[in-house]
């Protein structure tokens, strides 16, 4: 009797294990159930957590997105080599007016100017002194057409503006016109050699001469009539006004040690006429 109550208790043991094992496998859902067939080792645990593999795997790729996008947004922060900013002008503007810079003349050329002077009119040059004073010199345009055209050229182009009386010789002549304030300077060339009648009188201008040729730009004005230049020079104006202005230049001979400064010419103006 007591051996058949306990195969019966077994039997009964084993029956409702099968029931209850019969109903897992009732409810339990397809789409979980794991693949009938399971790696071995290190690729079975991998097998078994592929769910946990991919969500790290996720949450890795985000973390090295976002970190890009950090160090770059922080990278574009940093202080960049950049060129010399230039100056921008000022926001207020200016109520003051100024003048304009005096343009530097041009005091080397090439070659002499073209002929551009109009033979019917009359021309005359205005010295003004830096230091006072006006000289007026009726220009020979008939007589010296190719000195007068030069001269009247470098006038107008402000050739001779701040330049100097370098060499006045006390009853002899006062030149000036060289842009080195040594006599050796010019503007680059030489001029033709013209001829004419007009006698050397006292308040007479001509280019200077040396054995290189006829100046471009040096030129002398006589303080007393100098016939012995006739032969070599050539009178192409004559002092009209302010010969005592001419008269009154200081003296200086460049040659020589300890001579005082120079006079300035401020300008020369052309005036024409007719």
């Amino acid at each position: 009797m007591t051996n058949d109550r306990h195969d019966r208790r077994q039997q009964e043991k084993l029956q409702r294990r099968r029931q209850r094992r019969t109903e897992r496998q009732a409810h339990a859902p397809a789409a979980v159930s794991g693949p009938a067939f399971e790696f071995p080792g290190i690729m079975g645990w991998m097998q078994r957590n592929m769910r946990v593999l991919f969500l790290g795997g996720i949450v890795v790729l985000f973390l090295s997105l976002g970190a890009g996008t950090f160090f770059s947004s922080n990278s574009t922060s940093r202080p960049r080599p950049t060129e010399t900013p230039t100056a921008t002008p000022s926001a207020t503007a200016s109520t003051t007016p100024t003048a304009p810079a005096s343009p530097t003349p041009q005091r080397t050329y090439s070659a002499p100017p073209s002929m551009t002077i109009a033979p019917n009119k009359q021309y005359e040059a205005v010295i003004a002194l830096e230091k006072g004073g006006e000289v007026r010199i009726e220009l020979l345009a008939k007589d010296a057409p190719k000195s007068v055209n030069n001269f009247v050229f470098l006038a107008k182009n402000n050739f001779f503006d701040g330049l100097t009386f370098h060499r006045v010789l006390q009853d002899f002549v006062a030149q000036g016109g060289d842009p080195s304030g040594t006599g050796s300077g010019g503007p680059g060339y030489f001029l033709e050699v013209e001829k004419n009648t007009v006698p050397l009188a006292a308040g007479v201008i001509a280019m200077a001469k040396s054995p290189a040729g006829v100046s471009g730009s040096q030129f002398f004005i006589t303080l007393t009539p100098q016939p012995g230049l006739q032969p070599d020079f050539t009178a192409f104006g004559r002092v009209t006004a302010g010969m005592e202005v001419v008269r009154q230049i200081t003296l200086r001979d460049p040659s020589k040690p300890n001579q005082p400064k120079p006079d300035v010419i401020k300008s020369i103006t052309i005036v024409e006429k007719g």
